[in-house]
């Protein structure tokens, strides 16, 4: 996985393994923007393979997940066929066969006839129960019945990673089915490994008041903790204003970085940034480090 640029742990890594090895789906959860999608475009990166997403959302159902037919390109070819001395039975068996079928990402996932792709299931918290329910047969049989062509079964199953941020409890059977990885937020050295290999260029202090100063942030009771996602942004956001420590007119610029609500921004604005700035005068990496692990324990 470090081969493709992920920074990883025993856990992760050991999970992702067993779930190509098993061939069973792992299901990740965490916190927003720790790195649970990239997992899966990791995964397929690491086996040189497609990766397919469905993005979950409220009201998704299965015909949107699975396949929908291509009315436009059918009554086009209905037109053009009217002056054909076609059968209607024959005309209904061509405009319902694969040509005119546009398939979505479970039945791309099912019917790839080539190497296993990795199907990425995102935000499944997001998707309505009905549709979690209906997801447990895909995922038991990986085949899908379209009344008009007949049974399509996977040659080979495809590798499936779930994804969660926790908004609602998913099912017991759900979870029986996958392999289980939680992703919390990384530590000192794991963040700064992070923005190191993600943000070619950054110094070491600055990539360490950035890691110390994300672990301090998230002791707060803030409405969107920042995740890795925005300490690489961040990191990028000072480099590229050509700072190579932290500040606090460079803090009060980049505030939209990585803080997305206006009432945390309030929040964090006063004696919060004093009290920062404060902390990470004058320190080394090895004494963030030390500052970091502190708050962190605390």
């Amino acid at each position: 996985m470090e081969a493709q640029g992920y920074v990883t742990d025993r856990e992760v890594a050991t999970t992702v393994f067993l779930a190509s090895e098993l061939r069973m789906p792992v299901l990740i959860e965490g916190h927003a923007g720790v790195g649970k999608t990239e997992v899966a475009k990791v995964l397929a990166a690491s086996l040189e393979t497609e990766l397919i997403r469905l993005q979950c959302y409220e009201g998704l159902d299965a015909y949107t997940a699975l396949y929908e037919w291509n009315y436009p390109k059918q009554m086009l070819w209905i037109r053009l066929a009217e002056q054909e001395s076609l059968s209607l039975d024959a005309k209904e068996t061509h405009i319902f066969g694969s040509d005119f079928l546009l398939k979505r990402p479970l039945l791309q996932a099912i019917d790839h006839g080539g190497r296993p792709p990795v199907l990425l299931i995102d935000e499944i918290d997001r998707a309505d129960e009905e549709f979690e329910a209906f997801l447990l047969e895909v995922l038991s049989d990986f085949q899908v019945t379209i009344p008009e062509l007949g049974t399509i079964r996977a040659e080979e199953p495809p590798f499936v990673v779930l994804t969660s941020n926790r908004t609602r409890e998913l099912s017991d059977a759900l979870k029986r089915r996958c392999l289980y990885l939680w992703i919390d937020y990384p530590s000192f050295d794991k963040e700064l490994s992070i923005i190191n290999v993600k943000v070619p260029g950054v110094s070491a202090l600055l990539g360490a008041q950035v890691a110390a100063a994300m672990a301090s942030l998230r002791q707060m009771r803030l409405s969107k903790s920042p995740g890795v996602a925005e300490s690489i942004k961040w990191a990028l956001s000072l480099l590229a204003t050509g700072r190579k420590q932290l500040d606090r007119k460079g803090l009060e610029e980049t505030f939209g970085v990585f803080l997305k609500d206006r009432d945390d921004i309030e929040a964090v604005r006063g004696l919060w940034l004093d009290s920062l700035l404060q902390s990470l005068e004058g320190r080394d990496v090895d004494a963030l480090r030390e500052l970091a692990t502190a708050r962190s324990d605390a």
